[in-house]
């Protein structure tokens, strides 16, 4: 797929809708993440105990950060061939994910 189609089904006003919502339910849930994984070591330190039960939510939390934190990764590394800022567009990729990299594949 050349890049002339993928801009023309990015620009799709209805899947703009779409892709705004991604977004904002990625941060949302990056956020959540990041405060959940901060309360948990704050927990550790403090040697106050989770419910065992909840051990998925953790790694289910820390597969989503690393995941997002090599996302952002790539776009810090071809954010500068686009004519980006890398550090800003890696903190924007790390918090909508694949969204972020999907436009900078796309914008010219």
């Amino acid at each position: 797929m050349n890049s002339k189609v993928a801009l023309e089904i990015i620009n799709n006003p209805s899947l703009k809708l779409i892709i705004t919502s991604i977004k904002i339910v990625s941060t949302i849930l990056i956020s959540g993440a990041i405060i959940w994984e901060l309360g948990h070591i704050y927990a550790r330190v403090q040697n106050w105990e989770f419910a065992h039960n909840l051990g998925w939510i953790f790694w289910l939390d820390r597969i989503a950060l690393i995941s997002h934190g090599i996302e952002a990764l790539i776009a810090a590394y071809y954010a500068p061939s686009h004519n980006k800022n890398p550090f800003k567009y890696s903190i924007y990729t790390f918090f909508v994910g694949t969204v972020g990299l999907l436009e900078l594949k796309v914008e010219k």
